[in-house]
């Protein structure tokens, strides 16, 4: 499904954030000075796809578009996918990178590994970059800044909820979501599950409750991403929690197209 809104004016000034996954992408272009929406378009697939065919579905996307296809003061590039890893920032060695993921994940050898620095909060976050995808967006806007999706979200949930008692945050995309959980400011939890019902959905929500002695009728749980109040993982979420809330970003000049989209596009937002 496509969404969108076109202005095209002095594109100079504005500000491009991408954000790329297997099931999908969106583009947010913002002016800098007023934080106003410009531009957005959100492609949704019903299947999961290669980073080849992605490039394909980006290049169809920027040439359909014209305000995509001239310079920006800043771009941003933030991959959403499944496979990465933290590690504490004192003990990482940039040297072994993919040792943090290939126990958990299956790389390549040829994969490129990428790293994240949380630095406030010692945290690396080291991850696989679609290495044709950052190419491309090289050669068509020059110099880009890329991150992990897990480190924007990360970042966002930290510096707001630092004080806070424990909590859990859910952010979902389809067929995988990714579980953080704060205890008294710290990070205790951050881990991506996949699933295919919302059964297996609940099923890793309220394990992960369970091994952290959380109680689910008292911790406040925050959903992101693509979920819904008509969406049976919502459905299921609600008989088994008690506090359940839509995350609501920091960045409140941003509009969109709804309010379903501002707990939707919570990493998109939160790369301005």
């Amino acid at each position: 499904m496509l969404e969108q809104t076109d202005n095209i004016q002095d594109n100079l000034q504005y500000r491009l954030s991408v954000q790329v996954s297997l099931n999908g992408l969106s583009f947010l272009v913002t002016n800098p000075n007023s934080e106003e929406t410009v531009f957005f378009i959100e492609k949704t697939l019903d299947y999961s796809t290669t980073p080849e065919e992605l490039l394909m579905d980006i290049e169809l996307i920027i040439s359909q578009h014209n305000i995509l296809n001239s310079s920006f003061s800043e771009v941003t590039v933030v991959y959403s996918t499944p496979i990465y890893s933290l590690v504490p920032a004192p003990i990482f060695d940039e040297t072994k990178a993919s040792e943090y993921l290939k126990f958990n994940s299956k790389i390549l050898a040829n994969d490129y590994m990428a790293h994240d620095v949380i630095e406030k909060y010692d945290i690396v976050v080291v991850y696989v970059p679609f290495m044709n995808i950052n190419n491309y967006f090289f050669e068509k806007y020059g110099s880009f800044n890329y991150y992990h999706a897990t480190s924007i979200m990360l970042k966002a949930i930290l510096e707001k909820e630092k004080y806070s008692l424990p909590k859990m945050f859910l952010h979902f995309q389809k067929n995988n979501f990714d579980c953080i959980v704060l205890k008294d400011g710290q990070l205790q939890l951050c881990n991506s599950y996949n699933y295919r019902t919302p059964e297996d959905f609940i099923y890793y929500t309220l394990f992960c409750m369970e091994q952290l002695k959380l109680n689910p009728d008292t911790i406040p749980v925050t959903l992101l991403g693509e979920i819904d109040e008509e969406d049976d993982n919502y459905k299921i979420a609600y008989t088994y929690i008690r506090h359940i809330e839509f995350a609501k970003p920091e960045v409140s000049k941003i509009k969109l197209d709804s309010e379903i989209n501002t707990h939707r596009h919570f990493i998109l937002q939160n790369t301005l």
